[in-house]
């Protein structure tokens, strides 16, 4: 019983060995609600990507494993199954965009690593995240009160962000791209339309593959991956006053990445 027990040690230490020794080359850190599902979804299917072995590991953001300094990258590694087939092996927690810390964070595990991040329409996106909380219980307010008052209400998590009551903040994604390219070179990130993923996915997952060196897919069967029905449409004032809000940030994205997202603010 000793020996056989010993041998199954040796099995479990050779087979996390094995995922400690490979380094995650890439991770999709956002946006929430900006089409990662779809996207880690696809990139499953791909036989040279492994993914981690459920989405949103949530390594990064994750203050406690960070309270003593460095990580144990061991407890990273550990998420993944990686397959001497596989090429590269990656992850999708859209948080990390968004997490102050996460960036220096994964620049210090890999700072080779590369980054990809689709985007949403802000407005769109708040209304789509605010939609996800209720459905899960975690909000209580309709959606104007909660974006009136989503600065007061996010006071309480500081100095950390809100994970959920951040529907406005999270859509501030200038900032959070220039955190980004503060660690790593802007070859390294690959930034995309959620409107590309969507409505062209197989030119947007050759784009990806490139981006991760990795063959193009053969073969793409197009998924709406997560996609919650609402109780009913945001409101006119409510848009209203969002495409006031985001105006200024969605003319800078416009010029920071060479994108015509007019539609943005006149869906």
């Amino acid at each position: 019983m000793r020996s056989l027990m010993n041998r199954l040690r040796r099995r479990i230490s050779n087979r996390l060995g094995q995922h400690n020794d490979r380094v995650v080359d890439f991770v999709i850190c956002g946006t929430q609600k900006g089409g990662t599902s779809a996207l880690d979804s696809y990139l499953r299917d791909h036989p040279e990507i492994c993914m981690a072995n459920k989405k949103e590991v949530h390594f990064f953001d994750n203050e406690s494993f960070f309270a003593h300094g460095k990580a144990d990258y061991y407890r990273y590694h550990s998420s993944f199954s990686p397959k001497a087939s596989h090429r590269v092996v990656g992850e999708a927690t859209p948080i990390y965009m968004y997490w102050h810390d996460a960036p220096r964070r994964m620049w210090e595990y890999n700072p080779n690593m590369k980054l990809v991040v689709v985007l949403r329409n802000p407005i769109e996106r708040a209304y789509s995240h605010w939609n996800m909380e209720r459905s899960r219980n975690a909000e209580s307010l309709p959606f104007w009160d909660a974006i009136r008052n989503e600065q007061k209400r996010c006071r309480e998590a500081l100095p950390y962000q809100h994970r959920v009551y951040s529907y406005v903040d999270r859509g501030h994604y200038l900032e959070q791209l220039r955190r980004l390219w503060r660690y790593f070179s802007k070859d390294n990130v690959l930034v995309l339309k959620n409107e590309y993923l969507k409505d062209q996915p197989n030119e947007a997952l050759n784009k990806v593959c490139n981006f991760l060196e990795v063959d193009n897919f053969k073969d793409i069967n197009a998924r709406n991956v997560h996609s919650r029905p609402y109780s009913s449409k945001m409101s006119h004032k409510e848009r209203e006053y969002l495409r006031v809000v985001f105006e200024h940030e969605i003319k800078g994205i416009e010029r920071e990445l060479g994108w015509d997202c007019s539609n943005w603010l006149d869906e």
